[in-house]
């Protein structure tokens, strides 16, 4: 990490730099009352991480399971178009590129060749990426390529990439096919369909080929095959994301959940936004207090959660029994706050 102060924007995707203390001091250009909140902040990021939890605490929730009948079928229909593939192009998010990833993928489809593509990567922090590298090729994977939809960064180099891979390695009952064809395959909601409309734009100029959405499940079934180039000509299935059956563990969830690849009810909101919290305070990332004009950090949820109900003015009527009779009050939402977190 670098020893340069750091803010994470609110939803924790974005670092920015913080101004070093004396310019902040002297610079007759920042308001007072902004010099203040700028030295509040850098003064919760040089503080020492004490009493902050050292582990999180999973309360004895099992392992989460979500494996809907339209995966288990998406995974069967993508066996069988097997024959009609080149190559397998699989995407995955890249703030979380050692987790998650599904080795049935692999096992099932795995006779191909494979590239594996981390999307998303203006939202992960890249400090340690070359580490992040070596760790995915002790685990087999040899070509890896970063990439971010929003501005096509390193969108051109898949084509190019995909087509030395298939050239080297052998096509089995294809070799007569002039054209190139691709399987793309991933978990849920790690920009699939993000990076197909991407290449077609690069490559086509044309627009969208398959829907976008910000959850999980929007490509429910394997596709008729997409062209996203004609030099080389080059064609693509989109499939649904698929999970394994079984997550490896609790943390490895919570960490699907955080970057969409599980609906937020299966896990629930506000251990999300707990393990976010748990996260953001770990790593010194203290924006959440100006984001939501709080006095200082906390390490607990259900009063950060009270906070930003309050700040947002996220309330919800509640009927209380009581020796008289019912009566409604008014509560804070704290399922609208953890979402908004």
């Amino acid at each position: 990490m670098s020893s340069q102060p750091t803010v994470a924007a609110g939803n924790g995707s974005v670092v920015l730099p913080l101004p070093p203390p004396e310019k902040v001091a002297t610079s007759g250009q920042v308001p007072p009352a902004q010099q203040r909140e700028e030295m509040r902040l850098l003064s919760f990021l040089r503080a020492p991480a004490v009493g902050w939890r050292e582990r999180f605490d999973c309360g004895g929730r099992e392992v989460a399971r979500w494996f809907p009948g339209h995966m288990a079928k998406g995974l069967k229909d993508m066996k069988k178009r097997l024959h009609q593939v080149d190559c397998l192009l699989e995407v995955h998010d890249a703030r979380i590129p050692l987790s998650g990833r599904n080795p049935m993928l692999q096992d099932a489809l795995g006779v191909r060749p494979h590239l594996l593509v981390l999307n998303k990567m203006d939202l992960a922090d890249l400090t340690h990426k070359s580490r992040i590298l070596e760790c995915l090729e002790q685990q087999g994977v040899k070509h890896i390529l970063f990439t971010d939809c929003l501005k096509d960064e390193n969108i051109e180099k898949i084509v190019p990439l995909v087509t030395e891979l298939v050239h080297s390695s052998q096509r089995y009952q294809r070799s007569e096919n002039i054209e190139t064809s691709m399987m793309v395959i991933g978990v849920p909601n790690v920009g699939k369909s993000s990076v197909i409309n991407s290449i077609r734009r690069l490559h086509l100029k044309k627009g969208k080929a398959s829907s976008v959405g910000a959850e999980p499940g929007i490509t429910r079934a394997v596709l008729t095959r997409i062209q996203v180039c004609d030099r080389p000509l080059m064609f693509l299935l989109d499939t649904p994301g698929v999970l394994s059956p079984r997550i490896e563990s609790v943390e490895i969830g919570l960490k699907l959940a955080l970057c969409g690849t599980i609906r937020d009810h299966l896990v629930g909101e506000d251990v999300i936004a707990d393990y976010l919290l748990y996260t953001l305070n770990r790593q010194q990332q203290f924006s959440y207090v100006e984001r939501y004009k709080m006095t200082s950090p906390c390490d607990d949820v259900e009063t950060l959660l009270k906070s930003i109900a309050v700040h947002l003015g996220k309330t919800r009527r509640v009927k209380v029994l009581t020796g008289t009779g019912d009566m409604t009050v008014t509560a804070p939402n704290y399922n609208a706050a953890a979402v908004d977190f």
